[in-house]
């Protein structure tokens, strides 16, 4: 993917930080930091169908291109960390996220530049959604960038957003049980200093999708009925994205994670058959 031509400007300048008031008649502005998906039902296309349901402005600054489908990932292409830079700096300039999130970061250098961006805003709440694995089984961060994004970004976020895997990955350790669950949640805020909400949808033996929030002084178990017969991808995406979206209109973090978990449930229960033959299903945030 080639360069826009020109120099890149030095550090973007300080993000003013502004909530939704009706009266004048703005939106916040909320950005996602990840990939593309081509097939539409993940990263940053399930990002901004999110924010645009939820009432935000949605603003992307884009990380990878992906050739994918709901059946796969066929091929990944990076945008260059100077170029994920210069996306940063023209949206700090004219259009300051009240909240960000990040999905797919793909490499160390991305990650990197991702974190030197939020070390000079602290101010922004940054949802950190620790992009791993695709659904389908491909790698959508390499293992350089695990350092990286465990050194540089984890200790910068609002709330880290691990499902099962992505747990166990950075805890060191299989996940089996809901209690699991809360040990690494706590275990993240442990080592990391931040939030964690541990997604347990995947988790077999358990009635109900239960996710575990820990913020270090509260924990909230978050539960939801199982929805039968639905295969989708671009969940985590799709939660990350209403979390950053609450945020950005000024809910608490733990608020606006209960009302982000609505959200995500009404969306499996709301998808929609894909294709020719129907076999690929597509949330619907709203």
């Amino acid at each position: 993917m080639g360069e826009a031509s020109g120099r890149l400007r030095g550090p973007c300048p300080r993000l003013i930080l502004r909530r939704m008031n009706p009266r004048e008649g703005f939106r916040p502005v909320a950005l996602t930091i990840a990939g593309s998906d081509s097939g539409g039902g993940a990263g940053v296309q399930a990002d901004l169908k999110v924010f645009a349901a939820l009432g935000v402005h949605g603003a992307s600054a884009l990380t990878c291109l992906t050739a994918q489908t709901p059946a796969g990932v066929h091929g990944v292409h990076a945008v260059p960390a100077a170029f994920v830079t210069r996306q940063l700096e023209t949206l700090a300039a004219e259009l300051p996220p009240a909240a960000a999130k990040t999905g797919m970061l793909f490499n160390a250098a991305i990650v990197r530049t991702v974190a030197a961006t939020f070390t000079r805003h602290r101010g922004i709440p940054l949802v950190v959604d620790p992009v791993m694995i695709a659904t389908s089984g491909a790698r959508l961060l390499r293992p350089d960038a695990m350092r990286a994004l465990q050194d540089r970004l984890l200790p910068l976020a609002a709330v880290v957003t691990p499902n099962l895997d992505e747990a166990a990955a950075l805890m060191g350790r299989p996940l089996c049980s809901l209690d699991d669950l809360r040990w690494a949640a706590r275990g993240i805020h442990g080592r990391w200093g931040v939030p964690a909400l541990v997604k347990g949808g995947h988790l077999r033996d358990e009635p109900m999708a239960v996710d575990v929030l820990w913020d270090g002084h509260r924990e909230r178990l978050l539960r939801a009925n199982f929805v039968r017969g639905v295969s989708t991808h671009g969940t985590g995406c799709t939660y990350s994205a209403a979390i950053a979206a609450f945020l950005a209109l000024g809910h608490p973090l733990s608020e606006a994670v209960g009302r982000a978990k609505r959200v995500i449930t009404r969306a499996i229960v709301r998808s929609t058959r894909l294709g020719p033959d129907g076999r690929h299903q597509a949330l619907l945030p709203g």
